[in-house]
């Protein structure tokens, strides 16, 4: 026969948590001895660790307090449901694990390894790190809404950057970064810029340019955390409407309100 610290010990719990399920009802008290202790059986050890693992797998006292009573085959349904809602919170803690990782990691949070490949790239080349953060604050919601079109829009991507003209543009701008508002350089990126999406958009078709397909509240939420990022962007946009194209997330042929070079003036 055991004392209560004796059982407590063989169950892996606390006295303290003996007497708990005592008043709980979950484990009978047994009377005490001619000394004056209670002493407890092997069942009662059973019993006991019966009663810590359903509790320590996380079932309302009330509900151990049921199954305890229940027929064998009963319990066995309910142990199996227990163990599915376990492992079901494993998986959850695993993806939380694995979000915290990705936090840990700086552009891997919330992006698909080919557009952290992308962003490195950026890098690799030259380009100031406040594009990159907006390219990179840009990919967040694009990759959320749409991640199925991710590895369309990279294989576009990495045909870009191939290319030293769109190189060109990101360096270009990466120079301006820190230049007055009315600085020429803008004038001359501009023009750049809107001569290499023509360029594409006559050789490949708009779509080619631009077929993200996202709605008009995310293209200006997107829009405000580039122009928040790399503040000459704005006034570059409205530069590159006169000349027919506007746009920064979503870019769009419009009307160009460039006037036209007079005679003798260069191209």
């Amino acid at each position: 026969m055991l004392t209560i610290g004796e059982l407590a010990s063989y169950a892996g719990v606390t006295v303290r948590a003996v007497r708990h399920y005592h008043a709980k009802g979950l484990l009978p008290e047994p009377e005490r001895d001619h000394s004056g202790y209670r002493r407890y059986d092997a069942g009662a050890v059973v019993e006991l660790i019966r009663i810590r693992t359903l509790a320590e797998a996380g079932v309302p006292l009330a509900r151990v307090r049921e199954l305890l009573h229940v027929g064998e085959e009963e319990f066995a349904a309910a142990i199996a449901d227990i163990d599915r809602r376990l492992r079901a919170e494993i998986r959850e803690r695993q993806r939380h694990r694995e979000r915290i990782a990705r936090l840990a990691a700086g552009d891997s949070l919330a992006l698909p390894p080919e557009v952290v490949e992308y962003l490195d790239r950026l890098r690799a080349l030259g380009v100031d790190e406040r594009i990159v953060r907006a390219e990179r604050d840009g990919w967040i919601p694009l990759a959320a809404r749409s991640p199925e079109r991710v590895p369309e829009w990279m294989a576009r991507k990495r045909e870009q950057i191939a290319d030293p003209l769109f190189v060109d543009f990101h360096l270009s701008l990466s120079r301006a970064l820190d230049r007055a508002g009315d600085d020429p350089r803008l004038v001359e990126l501009a023009d750049k810029l809107a001569d290499y999406i023509t360029r594409m958009a006559d050789e490949r078709g708009e779509d080619y340019v631009d077929d993200t397909d996202i709605d008009s509240p995310l293209v200006k939420l997107m829009d405000a955390l580039a122009f928040a990022t790399v503040p000459p962007a704005r006034q570059l946009i409205e530069l590159l409407e006169q000349r027919g194209w506007t746009g920064w997330t979503k870019l769009e042929r419009v009307a160009s309100t460039r006037p036209s070079r007079g005679p003798g003036e260069g191209a």
